[in-house]
């Protein structure tokens, strides 16, 4: 048998020449791993020790392969992780489950931290005897900071939007769900966000724009065009409605997909209403200039015509002298009653135009009416239903009684034109307490208010705001002068009220006549709860003896039993043995304890006591002293009875 032969064509099959053993492959790999820079792969001993290292792990921690083999792996973690024992908890989670991976910090040789993800496997042989482990390491550190800037922008954003309180903002789903909810929204409509998230934001709409389509309307425009912007009344959690600014976004990915949408709500109610106010305000303005220009050329045009009546009555008078004949004196008489309707409508117009001499006295206004209510009653006819409610107390108003009755009887007649039909006529009187300004420009204060309302025909608005102008009517010709209304808006106007018109076509008018009450006088109303029956008591602060006596008279005489103190320890005491005082007034300077501070204790000892602080100082200044003045009546030195009567009813 001859020898192999040496040539490589005789080599066995399935060993072609180029094959390399598992010695080349495994050399083959290790220059792999080596060369690699972006991971550090390095093999560790059993007990963790380095037993190889790679060009990767080189670069990211900054160790020369002579350098760090045979160190322990854990010379890369930070102290921190060191003395917890996290290097040895890794090789035991490798050891025993087969792998071990997480991010955290590692250390460089410099000293210097990056963020690192790390695996680590355990290597055993075909006997499943550890041989150590394989160690693979990665420098996130640039991606780490990306995402800790997204997130602290995201979280910056997410308090930025927490914290508005002014403005509604949140998100909807495609569908309309609200899927957050900041505090701003918790403010405006009530809800919490446990309480709101998961629901549909249809919620917030009226019943009526719910059943309009309204919500679906409003995601299909915004989707549709990017954006929509509105106005409306929505829905707090407690039922009560406000006006609201609503501007929705689409929100789409880069890929145009939507998203969602971005709600963003402001409760603008407050605006809206000073809005109408002020329009309010300027039609009044209008109205009053206007009536004020008609009334100055009225009362020329009056004034003039009332100078050509004397010239008309006084020559019939001389004339009447003269003439015997019968045609002559029936010819005189007719002239003389001319002159008398003419001198009648020149006293309406003076009237409108606030220039007639009134002959004013402090009535009983009650009284006035029932004293002519058989003319009211005949003068609404007999198929009108005729209702007088006047209010119980008495009442005393300031005003010319010939020229109220006027009035009154001129209103009564106008609503009976309205219902020629037959329908109802109710005259009532009423006291009530208005804010400034709360009824045209009337300042505030308690004021009699008489009305006369009828279920007639009503006005629109065009006749309505004319229909206080001399001679404006809608009677036909002949059925009237159009100067009724004219005089009663005169009368008011002169006797320091207002006149107010409540109508709308097809369902009545409501004319009310407002005229200021008077503070003090026999019989008015609401006297005998002014004062008392002598069973209150009142405390009188104030350092000054002569201003303190003068303060006890004063609520002596509206029948208090006073208790006076110089001091505010010394009215304290007086609270503490007296549990049954009603009232304590104050002054706000005084040494030691001020009226302030005096309130303040007191409000603990009696939260039910009625407390009213004086002062020299105007409110502002007191308030600029001292901010939580506001919370006690205040009244302003030297004061008047009037004055301590009104904040009484205000405490």
């Amino acid at each position: 048998m001859s020898a192999p032969s040496s040539d490589p064509s005789s080599s066995p099959p399935g060993n072609p020449p180029s094959a390399r053993g598992p010695a080349d492959e495994a050399g083959r790999l290790a220059r792999f791993v080596a060369s690699v820079t972006d991971y550090a792969i390095y093999a560790l001993s059993p007990a963790g020790t380095v037993v190889s290292w790679n060009a990767g792990a080189e670069r990211f921690k900054q160790y020369r392969a002579e350098d760090i083999i045979g160190e322990h792996f854990s010379r890369f973690y930070t102290d921190e992780d060191r003395a917890s024992g996290k290097p040895a908890r890794a090789l035991h989670t490798a050891a025993t489950e087969g792998k071990f991976e997480e991010e955290g910090w590692r250390m460089r040789r410099d000293g210097t931290r990056f963020w690192a993800s790390v695996v680590l496997d355990a290597v055993r042989d075909e006997h499943g005897e550890l041989l150590g482990f394989a160690k693979i390491t990665r420098d996130l550190t640039e991606r780490k900071r990306a995402q800790d800037e997204l997130r602290a922008s995201e979280e910056q954003f997410r308090l930025l939007v927490q914290g508005v309180t002014d403005y509604a903002i949140y998100m909807l789903s495609p569908e309309g769900v609200v899927s957050n909810w900041n505090a701003g929204a918790e403010r405006i409509k009530g809800y919490r966000a446990d309480e709101v998230v998961g629901s549909h934001f249809s919620r917030f709409y009226t019943e009526g724009d719910r059943a309009a389509g309204l919500p679906q309307r409003a995601l299909a425009t915004a989707e549709r065009e990017g954006r929509i912007e509105s106005e409306g009344w929505r829905v707090r959690k407690d039922g009560t409605r406000f006006w609201s600014h609503v501007v929705i976004d689409a929100i789409r990915d880069a890929g145009g997909r939507l998203l969602g949408f971005a709600k963003i709500t402001r409760d603008i109610t407050e605006r809206r209403d000073a809005a109408a106010t002020l329009e309010r305000t300027r039609e009044a303005l209008f109205q009053s200039q206007k009536l004020e220009a008609i009334g100055k050329l009225t009362g020329g045009v009056a004034h003039d015509f009332n100078n050509l009546l004397n010239v008309i009555v006084s020559g019939s008078e001389l004339l009447a002298r003269e003439v015997r004949s019968p045609g002559g004196q029936k010819v005189l008489e007719s002239i003389q009653r001319a002159a008398q309707r003419g001198a009648t409508l020149t006293q309406q117009l003076l009237s409108f135009a606030r220039q007639q001499p009134l002959v004013q006295d402090d009535y009983n206004l009650n009284k006035l009416i029932q004293k002519f209510e058989a003319i009211l009653r005949r003068a609404a006819g007999p198929d009108v239903r005729f209702e007088l409610a006047l209010c119980q107390a008495a009442n005393l108003v300031h005003i010319d009684a010939a020229q109220f009755e006027a009035a009154v009887l001129n209103l009564v007649s106008n609503a009976r034109d309205a219902m020629p039909h037959g329908g109802t006529l109710a005259v009532s009187t009423a006291v009530v307490t208005l804010d400034e300004h709360e009824v045209t420009q009337l300042a505030a204060g308690r004021y009699l208010v008489m009305t006369v309302k009828d279920s007639g025909t009503g006005m629109d608005p065009e006749v309505r705001a004319r229909a206080v102008e001399p001679f404006f009517t809608t009677k036909p010709v002949g059925k009237g002068t159009g100067l009724g209304l004219s005089q009663a808006y005169g009368l008011v106007q002169q006797s320091g009220g207002a006149l107010q018109i409540a109508s709308e076509a097809g369902e009545g008018t409501c004319i009310s006549m407002y005229f200021p009450m008077l503070v003090m006088g026999e019989g008015e109303e609401g006297a005998s709860a002014e004062t008392n029956s002598g069973n209150d008591k009142a405390l009188i602060v104030d350092d000054q003896p002569e201003v303190l006596d003068i303060a006890v008279e004063l609520f002596k005489s509206m029948g208090y039993d006073v208790f006076s103190a110089n001091s505010g320890a010394e009215a304290l005491a007086i609270l503490r043995r007296m549990p049954d005082i009603d009232v304590m007034l104050s002054d706000v300077v005084m040494p030691g304890m001020n009226g302030y501070e005096l309130g303040m204790e007191a409000l603990k000892l009696r939260p039910e006591l009625k407390i009213l602080l004086v002062s020299g100082y105007a409110a502002p200044e007191l308030a600029s002293r001292i901010t939580d003045i506001s919370r006690f009546q205040l009244i302003g030195k030297p004061y008047r009875m009037a004055e301590i009567l009104k904040k009484l009813r205000q405490a």
